[in-house]
């Protein structure tokens, strides 16, 4: 008896959660397309790539120097005293110890760069929170999803896409071609910085 009592409570319950969830208006949008369509995020992520460039190159020469005294010190070793050795090859661990902290310094997760990102992204990124906000509640939204986000959305109806109202509250026109809700994930975003491998 008590088994049965527990079985309808539950049915019940799921019957009334499934109710109030057809209830509730949701929406979405792409945030990596809305981004890609304000020119103060292009902008911005022009700078950061210029930056990254340059730092690298700078790292580069210092890691080509390294690989060149390397090469040189093996070539001439045999000829050196145990001292002579022993100098050469403090000298090259310490270029590259000074090579490698600059490195980190640039690229590593507290770095220049990602401190940089954070200065001019993150603005952006909060006037695009707000918007996506404004829309909400002039739409009487419950729920807006981020497409281009974590979570995974394996099918999706273009009349649910609010990006183009997004843009419309932040001012921005969105370029021919319109929304990505054709390619895999919302569409590819190539403007993000890639961090060099070393």
């Amino acid at each position: 008896m008590r088994l049965i009592i527990k079985s309808t409570i539950l049915v019940a319950v799921f019957a009334m959660l499934s109710l109030n969830a057809t209830a509730q208006k949701f929406a979405y949008v792409d945030s990596e397309y809305i981004l890609s369509q304000m020119p103060a995020y292009k902008s911005a992520q022009t700078q950061l790539n210029e930056l990254s460039k340059e730092w690298q190159e700078e790292i580069d020469l210092k890691f080509n120097e390294i690989d060149k005294l390397y090469k040189q010190y093996q070539a001439e070793k045999v000829l050196l005293t145990k001292d002579m050795q022993t100098k050469r090859e403090n000298e090259i661990i310490e270029k590259e110890r000074a090579a490698k902290k600059m490195q980190n310094e640039k690229f590593g997760y507290d770095g220049t760069l990602f401190k940089k990102r954070s200065e001019l992204i993150k603005p952006i990124q909060d006037k695009v929170y707000e918007a996506i906000n404004k829309v909400a509640k002039s739409n009487g939204l419950d729920f807006i999803f981020d497409k281009s986000g974590d979570m995974l959305m394996l099918v999706s109806n273009p009349k649910y896409d609010r990006s183009d109202e997004v843009l419309e509250e932040l001012g921005v026109v969105p370029t021919k071609g319109g929304n990505n809700n054709n390619l895999p994930g919302g569409g590819d975003s190539n403007d993000d910085v890639d961090l060099p491998p070393r």
